[in-house]
């Protein structure tokens, strides 16, 4: 079989660079070939008896048994190779919760199996109760669910939308399909966050200029909720919508600004709970991280966690459910999954209704297929639909062991010098729905990359934190307002292994390979 050798690039490297598919045979030569950490060499160097240079239209090619690929240079600090015998640890894997299957099965049994059918219908009502809104629609995903939104905002061509620069590109694209422009918004560091003082500057130079954006796309990022009531009062002060983009932030729970230190309680596995649950509200000892976990003081119970519906009830706010309209995912790697799908949320019920419209193709009310608008093919089918309604019912415990994870990380990590974990900002509870940490390379002694590279050799994923989208070749031609704060947040952050489903044997085998090369 072929191992995968790879390279990365960061923010102003943009040289090509290439991904080289090479046999076995080679690779267990490839050692004895690769010149010292860091060297930039040109391809012609690299000499095996398996591979040959093949030249066509001037560009080099790197050809072997198995694969032809399109190469010029490359960094030799980036290859890695990793090891087959052992099991591969992904960054954060679906997790059944065991009742999907049978109402996957029920869905073939009554042959509802095309997009629309009761499933959907039971999805969508289930999922706005959990979350607090008064409707959803189940969508294909959660970039259609965006798409929707910005067409039922109004957003058209040459309009301006401002969105957080530290995210993913699924955040931007829908802009780009409508032909507006991007304004992108840096973060802050409490939370990762857009920053609202960042977005106020930037909301009263585009008023002064008497060009204000269409509408305003929070992301509330890896878990955490961004500070709704701040961009939510400065969106309200300028007339501007706001639209949350929630795609990563299910199960997480907003507070608002000013009470916070009360309403939130932890546990010796890092989980936390609403007061009203029954339990005493623990304060964290001083000197422990604040998501490390505790041990009950004068009592061995431990505090549970309740579901997002009953946090919403006690007083809590879910990301998603403050703006006009907000967007969920449910890809494959998030908290919840349906295989791919998404939802769009609103207390506004012909939005919602609209947005249905559009996405079964904007059929009109007739006997016959009629059209008078543009429509799309946005609809999650039943079956998906009734895999996510199975993943509802374990929403909550994916979330605790999200978070026993990253507390399982902080206890391991936490005299390691120049390491951080990303903060839990004090007006909301993370899920931790990815585990993010930074590393200063000078007081750490080793960088992010190094890091990363050695877990892939111990067949374990790791990633970079999301690269900021002003720094993207497809967006950079737009306007930013900051940025320094997300250049410097993916510089030196990772996001370690954070499934719900990692047995404490998985988390054993990360630590571990971090602490070799962390304490060497």
């Amino acid at each position: 079989m072929p191992r995968l050798w790879r390279t990365r690039r960061g923010i102003g490297d943009w040289n090509p660079v290439f991904i080289c598919v090479i046999c076995s045979s080679v690779a267990q030569r490839a050692p004895a070939i690769v010149p010292p950490a860091g060297h930039t060499v040109p391809l012609r160097h690299l000499r095996a008896p398996a591979l040959r240079v093949v030249k066509k239209s001037g560009i080099e090619f790197v050809a072997s048994g198995f694969a032809l690929i399109a190469a010029r240079r490359m960094r030799i600090d980036d290859f890695y190779m990793s090891d087959p015998k052992q099991k591969r640890i992904y960054l954060s894997s679906p997790h059944m919760g065991g009742e999907e299957l049978a109402l996957v099965q029920e869905a073939f049994a009554t042959n509802w199996i095309a997009p629309l059918g009761p499933h959907v219908d039971g999805f969508e009502k289930e999922f706005a109760e959990e979350v607090g809104s008064g409707h959803a629609a189940a969508l294909s995903s959660g970039t259609a669910a965006l798409h929707l939104a910005l067409r039922l905002a109004g957003v058209q061509q040459d309009d301006e939308v401002f969105v957080s620069t530290l995210t993913f590109s699924a955040s931007v694209n829908p802009i780009l399909y409508e032909k507006a422009r991007p304004v992108f918004i840096d973060s802050d560091r409490s939370s990762w966050n857009m920053d609202p003082q960042v977005l106020a500057e930037a909301l009263a130079a585009k008023a002064k200029a008497g060009k204000l954006p269409k509408a305003v796309i929070l992301v509330h990022l890896y878990g955490q909720s961004a500070d709704i009531d701040a961009v939510q009062a400065l969106c309200d002060r300028y007339g501007v919508q706001l639209i949350e983009d929630a795609a990563e932030a299910l199960g997480a729970v907003y507070y608002g600004s000013s009470e916070i230190e009360d309403r939130r309680l932890d546990d010796e596995t890092g989980r936390s709970a609403l007061r009203g649950d029954g339990v005493a509200i623990l304060k964290p000892e001083k000197g422990n991280p604040s998501d490390s976990g505790l041990r009950t003081q004068g009592s061995s119970q431990k505090s549970q966690v309740s579901g997002l519906r009953s946090q919403v009830s006690n007083g809590g706010i879910a990301p998603g459910s403050r703006g006009r309209m907000g967007i969920y995912s449910f890809n494959g790697n998030k908290i919840i999954t349906t295989s791919g799908g998404g939802m769009l949320v609103s207390n506004d019920q012909a939005l919602v209704e609209k947005a249905r419209f559009l996405a079964t193709q904007a059929r009109d009310p007739a006997p016959h297929y009629q059209h008078s608008e543009v429509g799309f093919n946005y609809r999650l089918s039943n079956v998906l639909a009734g895999i996510g309604r199975g993943q509802l019912k374990v929403l909550a415990s994916h979330v605790n062991a999200r978070r026993a994870n990253c507390a399982a990380y902080q206890e391991a990590f936490r005299d390691i010098a120049g390491l951080e974990f990303m903060p839990e900002a004090s007006f909301g509870r993370c899920t931790r729905w990815l585990t993010c940490i930074t590393l200063d390379p000078e007081k750490a002694g080793v960088d992010r990359d190094t890091v990363r590279l050695a877990l892939e050799r111990e067949n374990i994923e790791a990633r970079p934190v999301w690269k900021p989208m002003h720094c993207q070749p497809i967006f950079e031609k737009y306007e930013r307002f900051g940025g320094g704060v997300a250049e410097d947040l993916f510089a030196k952050g990772l996001c370690l292994p954070s499934g719900s489903n990692l047995t404490r044997e998985d988390l054993d085998r990360v630590i571990e390979a971090m602490l070799r090369v962390l304490k060497r």
